[in-house]
């Protein structure tokens, strides 16, 4: 039913600018709709938590140049989690794992901001073929993000 519901409504769909973004780079992987779990536990400002599990929908796209993975609170609206070249430089605060069972985001929290303390992660369940996790470049990436990437995952206004 929650799966109808977000197709319905458009909560968690690829934006059309995205779309047309990632079809011109050769789409190995698209899901839309998809569960995505977030789970926080810590403290940043404006927000301590313990154990705090939040589903969202988002898309996760997987081209021969990159990935794009978003998560959607309204329709036709996304927020990016990670849009990563697959060539990029492999260090940071962020890793992303590959699996059968989707892509998990676990970001070191002290690594983005010293005000930051905990653990913060985000699981896209989505199958992904094994056929198609041999074709990617690598399964696994790692990035740095900004400290207004966890404000925003944790549900949190930013201001610098």
């Amino acid at each position: 039913m929650a799966v109808f519901l977000r197709k319905l409504f458009r909560i968690g769909g690829l934006p059309d600018d995205l779309r047309a973004e990632v079809e011109a780079e050769g789409v190995l992987f698209l899901g839309e709709y998809l569960a995505v779990t977030r789970r926080f536990s810590g403290k940043i400002p404006g927000r301590r938590a313990k154990g705090n599990v939040t589903s969202y929908s988002g898309t996760l796209a997987l081209t021969n140049q990159r990935v794009l993975g978003t998560l959607s609170t309204v329709p036709k609206l996304a927020g990016r989690t990670i849009d990563r070249r697959w060539d990029a430089t492999q260090q940071g605060a962020v890793t992303a794992e590959f699996s059968a069972t989707g892509l998990t985001l676990d970001v070191d929290l002290p690594a983005v901001d010293s005000r930051f303390s905990g653990e913060l992660s985000m699981h896209y369940k989505v199958a992904i073929p094994d056929d198609i996790l041999m074709r990617l470049p690598r399964r696994s990436l790692a990035f740095d993000v900004p400290p207004e990437y966890v404000f925003r995952a944790v549900g949190v206004p930013y201001h610098p």
